[in-house]
């Protein structure tokens, strides 16, 4: 599996081309040989999982050698690269109850929401729920550090992105991007072994308003002037 990840890491595509089956086969196979290894006895797990697949989508070697071609090249464009995420998504597969064969996609969402449960994170609808449950009641607590967190890594993820959405006006699908964004960069600094510190009061940052905030502002002051003028 180690060998998987550094082909995928190094998008190593001679490496990546022969382990779907495609390709000159190299004289000296050496490590190769391993790396092929490991991607059969991946799909071949999958196949235990999902028995209809024999007889459909790779009844053909050539149809489960460009199907491994797909998934690999999914691996490498979505950032699919531990041990940790293949072995969450095949645990996701083996309790999905389907017998039909997942797509890349599919397999690799697996493969994050596994991650992010491994690492006590929710996933990206619940980390957007936490910020607009957070929005609304944050005018009845006295410091965020007062709110019931549910864990260290909620209170950074949750205040970050509360402040952002204010200072930059996010739209819902904006908000909901970056809620991928830090759910991905807190999954990374878990599983580093990182120890997310406690909440503590930080330095509150100045709210900027925008110039149709200040022009609104300006005709408010000079229309207060001109009824106190009268």
């Amino acid at each position: 599996m180690r060998n998987l990840v550094a082909a995928i890491n190094n998008r190593d595509s001679i490496a990546l081309a022969r382990m779907a089956g495609d390709g000159p086969q190299p004289v000296a196979r050496g490590v190769n040989e391993t790396v092929e290894r490991l991607v059969d006895m991946l799909f071949m797990s999958l196949k235990q999982v999902f028995p209809a697949s024999v007889s459909t989508v790779l009844k053909d070697p050539r149809d489960e050698a460009a199907a491994k071609r797909q998934w690999i090249a999914a691996f490498a464009e979505n950032d699919i690269s531990t041990k940790q995420q293949l072995s969450a998504g095949m645990k996701h597969a083996r309790a999905s109850g389907s017998p039909f064969w997942p797509s890349p996609g599919q397999f690799i969402q697996w493969c994050k929401q596994g991650e992010l449960r491994s690492a006590g994170l929710p996933d990206e609808d619940g980390l957007y729920d936490m910020v607009m449950k957070y929005s609304s009641r944050r005018g009845l607590i006295d410091s965020p550090e007062a709110y019931p967190w549910e864990s260290n890594a909620a209170y950074w993820m949750v205040t970050g992105l509360y402040s952002t959405m204010r200072a930059n006006n996010l739209t819902e699908p904006e908000l909901r991007a970056k809620c991928r964004a830090e759910l991905r960069k807190m999954a990374s600094r878990i599983e580093s072994g990182e120890e997310i510190p406690p909440p503590r009061a930080q330095l509150e940052k100045l709210y900027m308003p925008t110039a149709s905030e200040k022009a609104l502002d300006n005709v408010a002051r000079l229309k207060a002037l001109v009824r106190k003028g009268r």
